[in-house]
């Protein structure tokens, strides 16, 4: 029976290695990955040598022994994971439970056969079954959720794992084993069964939340570029009617320039002449892009800093065609703009304004947005931008643009010094994506 644990034991940790290495997004090469994965496996099982061969018969020892191996374990999924936070530590926990199925179905096929060799295929058929199955059917739904902050409190549900371990281990290793309590074999079997079930049900209920939380941003997008191009339409429609007024109108202010010239009166024919260029600039369409979309966006969001009286300077570089989904480029700009501008609608009239370089060529992607800024800011730990103090409903936008760095590999950098809060967003293209 010392065998079947030690074998099982050492079952356990290489695939629970594998598990993690399998579902995280890596922080390090392949190399370094696999050698503290490999540095994680001797610790591990050095301390099972101690435990189940040299002090088998110490409860207390197992006990502390098992925690700091616990530990040894997830913090190696800290460790090697690209963002380190507490999606990392909900996989890895809910890796230790996937492997101490295999653990118990040694031991159940050992109590019922007496074989070893049928309790470690038993074993080892289990892992080999549920490692592929689990990695197809919950592995995207994982690095989705590792590569996104979409706003789901991951603390608690660390919870879940947490809790059907302590059972599992309750029930079938501490204090005592499934061999000295037989009858608790089947509420075992159960718990385990309602485990792989409570995941599945579970992370797809998250990836459904996720994926509506996605749907709304999108939605409100093409609400706010149709809202802009009703309002464009409407402009041009205005200033073809301003314009042809004007045309129509052009005939008399030439009899009359022509009248004042005999009579010398210059400076009322520079009233004129003003008055005709203040239609034509009133009636100018904005162009800020050459990209319809991202300037349909450009163009509300303008309106909407002039009508809080706010000075929006933009440095715009965008062709026609541009390397990256133009709607998902464009509800950034909105998202990031919409946030300088409420910032400063109510600062004192020098300090109203929002310098904003928007640049999206085939080599690469920059957002460079600058702003006052009196009030505090907090930052998020983890992702190192602003959290929103406006409730509930507020801050997902910011966790969009987080989204969109992520898929395009790109970085954001924002600070806040002397009063002035700024924003960098940089994407490098490589050939293969432009």
């Amino acid at each position: 029976m010392l065998y079947v644990k030690n074998i099982s034991y050492t079952f356990s940790h290489v695939f629970f290695l594998v598990f993690i290495y399998l579902f995280l997004i890596h922080r390090y090469s392949k190399r370094k990955t696999l050698v503290i994965c490999f540095l994680s496996y001797l610790a591990t099982n050095l301390l099972n040598h101690f435990k189940l061969n040299l002090f088998p018969d110490s409860r207390l020892f197992y006990f502390f022994t098992t925690i700091t191996q616990i530990s040894i374990a997830q913090s190696t999924g800290l460790l090697i994971a690209k963002k380190r936070d507490s999606r990392v530590l909900f996989i890895g926990l809910s890796a230790s439970n996937y492997v101490i199925v295999g653990s118990i179905t040694a031991s159940i096929l050992y109590i019922f056969t007496n074989s070893v060799v049928v309790a470690l295929a038993g074993n080892l058929l289990m892992h080999l079954t549920l490692l592929p199955a689990l990695f197809y059917k919950l592995g995207p739904i994982f690095r989705k959720f590792c590569e996104r902050d979409l706003g789901n409190n991951w603390w608690e549900l660390c919870l879940i794992p947490v809790f059907f371990y302590c059972s599992f281990s309750c029930l079938a290793f501490f204090p005592y084993t499934l061999y000295e309590h037989p009858e608790n074999i089947l509420v075992s079997v159960f718990l385990m069964i309602t485990m792989l079930v409570s995941y599945i049900v579970v992370l797809r209920y998250l990836d459904s939340e996720t994926k509506q939380v996605e749907e709304y941003w999108k939605n409100v997008m093409f609400e706010s570029y149709i809202k802009g191009l009703e309002s464009q339409n409407y402009l041009v429609e205005q200033s073809e009617q301003n314009l042809k007024i004007l045309r129509h109108n052009m005939r008399h202010y030439s009899m009359m320039i022509d009248s004042l010239l005999d009579q010398k009166e210059y400076d009322e024919i520079r009233n004129i002449t003003g008055h005709i260029n203040e239609v034509v600039n009133e009636n100018k369409i904005d162009h800020y892009c050459e990209n319809m979309v991202v300037n349909t966006i450009l163009a509300k969001m303008s309106r909407q800093a002039q009508s809080d009286q706010i000075t929006l300077h933009l440095d715009t570089l965008i062709p026609k065609e541009i390397p990256v989904n133009e709607y998902e480029f464009a509800m950034i700009l909105a998202n990031l703009l919409e946030n300088a501008v409420f910032s400063v609608k109510n600062a004192a009239p020098s300090k109203k304004y929002v310098d904003a370089k928007i640049h999206c060529t085939k080599e690469y992607l920059l957002i460079d947005i600058e702003n006052e800024c009196d009030k505090e800011v907090f930052f998020d730990s983890i992702t190192g931008l602003p959290k929103s103090k406006r409730g509930k409903g507020h801050g997902l936008g910011m966790q969009s643009v987080q989204a969109f760095c992520d898929k395009l590999g790109g970085t954001i950098d924002c600070y806040c010094e002397e009063n002035r809060f700024r924003i960098i967003f940089f994407v490098k293209f490589s050939p293969l994506f432009t």
